[in-house]
């Protein structure tokens, strides 16, 4: 039994991350939020180094030193568009670290003929399993965000039948090291899990992948609390439990924000969907203008709504975007983000992309507070965005994305697009809103394509 103080320590720790939690939900509080949990989880971190008897206390400080330095380096230096990559990465090391602990506990436990109960044999298999399902899915989840793999569905023949079969000897694993424990069972257990991990997010494709970055989230949150029962350690199992609710609860908001269910963008490419389409560029004819052009339109416009997506991460241009908003705003234009739950790579990308620009939080309106808006809007500002605005999921059956709630771009009077080229969205279809006769399309680099047309805002 812990220490009283130990035991008042971590209650306060675990009220910091319920309050860390509470103040990530809206981004007035996010700041606040994340430093109270960063401060919860340092103290927690720091407890045990005063009254429990430690050993190897030289390689636990190295491992924090190490841990410490990447993590600077990673908030210092990993850019904005790559934060998907770097968050599914962290997840896959607490999956990965919670599988490690499991084993290791397995070991001790094994070691000193202890016979805790099957509950905990059940929880440590959990915590084996499941832990290295979240490790290994998020590798490959960054592999593809990052590139390093090809993005779209990655299926063979036979998949499910290996998939299957990969689930059903975990299963037996489990329930033999509920009955007769053994290190070696163990060791195999997690690498069945790192072979689920893997099979689990190989068919998935496109703009599904954040949706699974939130559901191995999940995974790891679950594994984590799994293990402070296994270890005895209530704030583990407080911590653990809050990040698995918390990220299944995101998963299925996403998903709904998909219009999907979470079945069908896991294995929807086992029966020939897919979640990206060719991903060809257009060689429709369509109509284009200058920056000149498009700043008469914005210039002398009542109502703008801007809708943000992923290519005004990559071109780094939020700022010049601010400031092209701060001038409209003071020629009287009523000028609003859009905000597209999918939008980005990761839920509330845009909205911290947006908020490091120093964008007011109230012109940033989410999807179902402004899609009645578009039908009095005089122009739509579409910059690096395609998929959320694409009428192909309210018209085309079959499509990737039919039946995602999207932004109604469409209902505008006019709608620019700011694209480098006519290659599609993340989805890889067409959007058949570029081509009508409304949209007029300004292509080159956001940044660039901003400045100019800021300098001719502000020379009408």
């Amino acid at each position: 039994m812990n220490p009283t103080w130990v035991q008042l320590t971590y209650l306060v720790c675990a009220v910091g991350f319920i309050l860390a939690l509470k103040g990530l939900s809206g981004p007035k509080t996010a700041r606040t939020g994340n430093l109270i949990g960063a401060a919860a989880a340092v103290v927690a971190c720091t407890v045990p180094f005063f009254y429990a008897d430690l050993k190897h206390v030289p390689l636990i400080l190295v491992a924090i030193a190490v841990g410490t330095a990447g993590g600077l380096f990673g908030a210092r230096r990993v850019q904005m568009t790559q934060m998907p990559q770097m968050v599914a990465l962290f997840n896959g090391v607490g999956g990965g670290a919670a599988a490690l602990v499991a084993l290791l506990e397995l070991h001790e436990l094994l070691d000193v003929g202890a016979d805790p109960g099957w509950f905990t044999w059940l929880a440590t298999a959990f915590t084996i399993l499941v832990g290295s399902v979240s490790f290994a899915g998020s590798v490959v989840t960054f592999m593809k965000l990052q590139e390093l793999m090809t993005s779209r569905p990655v299926v063979f023949v036979g998949l499910p039948i290996v998939f299957g079969l990969a689930l059903v000897t975990a299963v037996v694993l489990s329930v033999v090291t509920v009955t007769d424990a053994a290190v070696l069972v163990g060791i195999v257990l997690a690498l069945v899990g790192l072979l689920i991990g893997v099979l689990l997010v190989l068919p998935v494709g496109g703009a599904d992948v954040p949706i699974v970055i939130s559901l191995l989230n999940a995974f790891t949150g679950l594994t984590v609390a799994a293990g402070g029962y296994v270890l005895g350690n209530t704030l583990l199992l407080v911590a653990g439990t809050l990040v698995g609710a918390s990220g299944t609860f995101l998963t299925k908001l996403m998903a709904t924000a998909m219009g999907r269910s979470v079945v069908n963008i896991l294995f929807g490419a086992l029966k020939g969907g897919s979640t990206l389409g060719s991903g060809e560029a257009s060689d429709r004819p369509v109509r284009s203008a200058g920056p000149e052009d498009v700043a008469i339109l914005l210039g002398y416009a009542d109502r703008v709504i801007i809708v943000p997506g992923y290519g005004l991460a990559v071109a780094q241009a939020q700022h010049t975007l601010r400031e092209l908003v701060d001038v409209l705003g003071q020629r009287g234009t009523q000028v609003d983000y859009a905000i597209h739950p999918v939008a980005g790579r990761m839920p509330g990308h845009m909205n911290v992309l947006l908020a490091e620009a120093q964008v007011p939080y109230e012109q940033l309106v989410e999807m179902d507070d402004i899609n009645g808006e578009f039908k009095n809007t005089d122009v739509v500002l579409v910059v690096g965005a395609n998929d959320v605005v694409n009428p192909a999921a309210k018209t085309t059956p079959g499509a990737p994305i039919y039946g995602m709630p999207i932004l109604n771009a469409d209902e505008a009077k006019q709608v620019v697009f700011m694209k480098r080229s006519m290659r599609p969205g993340f989805a890889g279809i067409e959007n058949e809103l570029l081509f009508e006769p409304g949209t007029t399309l300004l292509f080159g680099d956001a940044k660039d394509s901003l400045g100019k047309l800021l300098s001719a805002v502000k020379a009408l």
